[in-house]
């Protein structure tokens, strides 16, 4: 009997033994980016790993040894509409990658954050958080691209609370555990960019990662954000700040934005060249001024150099370029977007729409100060700009404005002179 024990009982347990899965071998590319190079913020690929497989291998990598500095606060320095839009943009973001989770929702906001901060991202809350979501696949963020917004709603108390993380986060809370985290994916996936940043932490199911070397440290984090949201159509449901009235309501004639017509300089009919990055743009006023950048970075599209120009009367929106001074003048709305050069700027006619900050409303460039007679000359017909200032007053003087190159320094005309007043004669006894 005990002979049969000594010999049957390893051979029970090799044969009902539970099975020990291996971890898998999963072949990817490790390479730390070097400071004179800028790191590539490439579409989101996943190994074709199965989830339990991928969570043995993640298990199996690591944790980064050696300090894990916490970022510094962030301060948003947007005016009150701009913090509204990025509030949201955030919100939406923290709750549909971490869910109702506090603490997990404190981790994505801070990766945002990270993110706005760094020179390989968006430089605002609402663009890194839909960077990629005009492509089908590919999107930084999957719920931006893969319609979770349509199939799932949150509770309001799950929405209120998700604001409140993202407006903590936007005056300065930090969350110090993720550290200068720039990436971060479940534990049952195995994207192909994990082997070559450090794996810091693990937030519930959430793991955390920041660049190798040099762009992983707090000298890379240094970019100055401008404080500029741009609205985004997808939140339509979700927030006021990315109203979507605004662009129902808004009027953009399709052939000005498709075809914004160049003519030959010297008023003449004759186009010479088309300019699909150039709109010319009727706005409805009352939808608000808040709500133009929402239609102008709808017209834009993915577009990397993009100009609007908006009005507010459609008899007075011009049909082609270049721009009279009249028309400047009248000019209600710009915007202007320039990648290549990190640019991105909206204003407005603060004489139509008032405006929180100075910074926002269309700026003057002065050339040289004349005194001109309001009326026309017997010698020369009335320029625009001499009669959109006649209808103003009969005699002034006013400055005169350069129009920038690229038709979009609005024009701020100087108030009339004040006419002197006459000093009654007392009247005779």
């Amino acid at each position: 009997m005990l002979a049969l024990v000594v010999v049957a009982g390893p051979l029970l347990v090799v044969r009902f033994a539970p099975h020990v899965r291996p971890v898998p071998r999963v072949k990817l590319a490790e390479r730390v980016v070097p400071k004179t190079e800028l790191p590539p913020v490439e579409p989101v690929e996943l190994q074709a790993v199965a989830p339990e497989d991928a969570k043995a291998f993640n298990d199996a990598v690591p944790f980064v040894t050696g300090p894990n500095p916490p970022a510094r606060p962030f301060v948003f320095s947007g005016d009150a509409n701009a913090r509204a839009r990025a509030i949201d943009c955030l919100a939406v973001g923290v709750l549909y990658e971490a869910g109702d989770d506090t603490e997990g929702e404190r981790a994505v906001a801070q990766v945002v954050l990270n993110r706005v901060r760094h020179p390989a991202f968006p430089k605002s809350v609402c663009g890194v958080i839909f960077q990629g979501s005009e492509r089908s696949t590919g999107c930084q963020f999957s719920f931006a691209c893969d319609g979770a917004m349509s199939r799932w709603r949150p509770s309001p108390a799950a929405w209120t609370r998700a604001r409140a993380v993202a407006a903590a986060a936007l005056n300065g809370s930090v969350y110090a555990k993720v550290g200068l985290s720039t990436h971060y994916h479940t534990d049952w996936v195995v994207p192909y960019w994990s082997a070559s940043l450090d794996k810091v932490t693990a937030v519930n199911t959430h793991l955390f990662f920041r660049w190798t070397g040099w762009w992983g440290t707090p000298a890379a984090f240094l970019r100055i954000v401008s404080g500029f949201e741009p609205g985004i159509a997808a939140l339509e449901g979700f927030s006021a700040a990315h109203g979507g009235a605004a662009l129902a309501t808004a009027e953009v004639n399709p052939a000005e934005i498709d075809t914004a017509t160049l003519n030959d300089g010297a008023g003449g009919p004759g186009a010479t060249s088309i300019d699909p990055n150039s709109f010319l743009v009727t706005l409805d006023p009352r939808a608000g001024a808040d709500s133009f950048p929402q239609v102008a970075t709808k017209a834009c599209g993915t577009r990397d150099y993009c100009k609007l120009m908006a009005w507010t009367d459609k008899a007075k929106t011009p049909k082609a370029l270049p721009l009279g001074q009249g028309q400047i003048a009248t000019m209600a709305f710009s915007y202007l977007r320039d990648k290549a050069r990190g640019y991105e700027k909206a204003l407005w006619n603060c004489a139509e729409f008032k405006r929180a900050t100075k910074g926002e409303c269309m700026k003057l460039q002065v050339l040289g100060t004349a005194t001109a007679s309001l009326g026309p000359s017997p010698a020369k017909p009335a320029t625009n700009a001499q009669t959109t200032s006649a209808a103003a007053s009969t005699s002034a003087s006013f400055t005169l404005k350069p129009v920038a190159a690229d038709g979009l320094e609005g024009v701020r005309r100087k108030e009339p002179a004040p006419r002197p007043v006459a000093t009654p004669t007392p009247a005779k006894p």
